[in-house]
């Protein structure tokens, strides 16, 4: 019988042939300083560039990957639903490509997910830091946006978006298979509905560095977020998370 993997790591991927490296990187050396398996999956996402040939270099160095090149693109919210419902693991991180959050810092979120079917690492959180600072529109900016998130959709949750979430197996799977957002604001879907289900959720501080090649525009972005999350509540009304 296949040994389960204590971790699965889910990574979407959409062009990052040039910067891919630097996540595979990370978890490689992870490996190598912890006793438990890891399973890591790669989702392209329709990429245009040579993201999947940039990932294949890793095959012979990363124990268990699994490398998935879709040619269609379908966006973050689809990709990583589809690697989070492929995952075996014991316990499910979904990280991006870009190794924002250092993947070593998933030890902090596996410290306290025995207890918590969701952890979410978070910059906003106490403990949490931006490791450059921002400036102060940006920070100001991102801190309202939130307010209108958590009033419309996640109350309690002061970073939805950060790209660094972990769950238990069967919580993400019971998650993941209702989710509905194909895009960006998939975040937010996913912990309205884990409050939904009653999960228990755990905001955990996370040192977070800025991606200047990041495809978020604040602004449409950030309207979009509005109306997903105005959207989430209604679906929850219609109870079409059930």
């Amino acid at each position: 019988m296949e040994n389960k993997p204590h971790l699965s790591i889910v990574i979407p991927a959409y062009k990052e042939e040039e910067r891919i490296h630097v996540v595979l990187e990370a978890v490689e050396r992870f490996e190598r300083h912890v006793e438990f398996s890891i399973e890591t999956i790669v989702l392209i996402d329709g990429s245009p560039d040579r993201t999947d040939k940039s990932a294949q270099r890793f095959s012979d160095r990363i124990s268990d990957l699994k490398i998935i090149s879709r040619e269609e693109n379908r966006g973050k919210g689809y990709t990583v639903r589809e690697g989070i419902l492929q995952a075996k693991g014991d316990y499910i991180l979904f990280a991006d490509a870009d190794n924002s959050t250092p993947i070593e810092q998933v030890k902090k979120l596996l410290d306290v997910a025995e207890s918590h079917e969701v952890v979410v690492g978070s910059r906003y959180s106490w403990d949490g830091k931006l490791a450059r600072p921002q400036p102060f529109y940006r920070i100001w900016g991102s801190r309202f946006l939130n307010l209108i998130i958590r009033i419309l959709a996640v109350p309690g949750i002061y970073d939805t978006q950060c790209g660094f979430k972990l769950f238990q197996h069967d919580a993400a799977i019971e998650i993941f298979k209702r989710t509905k957002f194909d895009r960006f604001s998939f975040d937010i879907e996913v912990l309205a509905i884990a409050k939904k289900l009653g999960y228990k959720i755990k905001e955990v501080g996370i040192i977070w560095y800025d991606n200047p090649h990041s495809t978020v525009n604040p602004i449409k972005d950030g309207f979009q977020m509005i109306k997903d999350s105005w959207q989430v509540r209604k679906n929850i009304i219609a109870g079409k998370y059930r």
